[in-house]
């Protein structure tokens, strides 16, 4: 735990498209050679967890934030919670950790709050700038107190895109950025459906295709083997890069 002590210490001190892949193998192995280059680059020259996203002023938030990929959850306890104002809504944080939780949207809403504004990229070419308030995701981790073992962070959604249950994941770097947060408001309110009510993944140094929505659970891991297709990631699943900095 002392390399990960020492990031939450630095944050702390501090605040005081991705193309798809080949189907072959040869090629599949020289993307995934490059996406690691392009990755150790990235943190190499500072782009890594200390440098911040680009903020903004409420001046430049855009007048619509669309919806993108899942734009309603179809399940029935989705729906039941939904009519219910998300008052049942429970967030575990489990896996490789000390301490469980199961968190409330009132649990959520009395931990400290970081408010944002900040630039949303997708892959398929549009932009739009939001306001996202919610706690930083050190926070919950912080209580949760993952494992030495523990080397990733996976987001499981309550949504399914195309029949398959999404989810993403990133590295502890990225988990505890102090940009990381669960969003529950947009521009001041509670979040909208289409952009992930009630609580979404804004993990600002990546693509969009990273921040997921209608989050459920946050599962600290070892290695992301297994896990649905074995690659970090909905999209990833499907040919995308595991690491979409921006």
């Amino acid at each position: 735990m002392k390399r990960r002590n020492f990031i939450v210490a630095g944050a702390a001190a501090f605040l005081a498209g991705c193309s798809k892949i080949g189907k072959t193998d040869a090629f599949g192995a020289v993307v995934d050679t490059a996406e690691s280059w392009n990755r150790g680059l990235h943190r190499a020259l500072g782009f890594g967890r200390i440098t911040m996203a680009p903020e903004f002023a409420r001046s430049q938030i855009s007048p619509f934030f669309r919806g993108n990929g899942t734009t309603e959850v179809a399940g029935e306890a989705y729906r039941a919670s939904a009519a219910g104002g998300f008052a049942d809504w429970r967030l575990a944080v489990d896996g490789l950790v000390a301490q469980p939780l199961s968190l409330s949207m009132d649990d959520i809403r009395a931990l400290p709050q970081r408010t944002q504004i900040t630039r949303h990229d997708c892959v398929e070419g549009w932009s739009a700038i939001g306001e996202w308030t919610g706690p930083q995701l050190s926070a919950l981790l912080e209580m949760a107190r993952p494992t030495d073992e523990a080397r990733y962070i996976v987001f499981h959604c309550a949504d399914t895109l195309g029949g398959a249950p999404y989810y993403e994941s990133c590295d502890m770097d990225d988990a505890f950025h102090p940009q990381t947060i669960v969003a529950h408001l947009l521009n001041g309110e509670p979040l909208p459906e289409r952009n992930g009510a009630p609580l979404r993944m804004r993990i600002e140094r990546q693509l969009g295709y990273k921040h997921a929505k209608y989050l459920t659970r946050i599962e600290a891991v070892a290695t992301l083997d297994g896990l649905y297709g074995g690659n970090g990631g909905y999209w990833e699943d499907r040919g995308y890069q595991w690491y979409a900095g921006i």
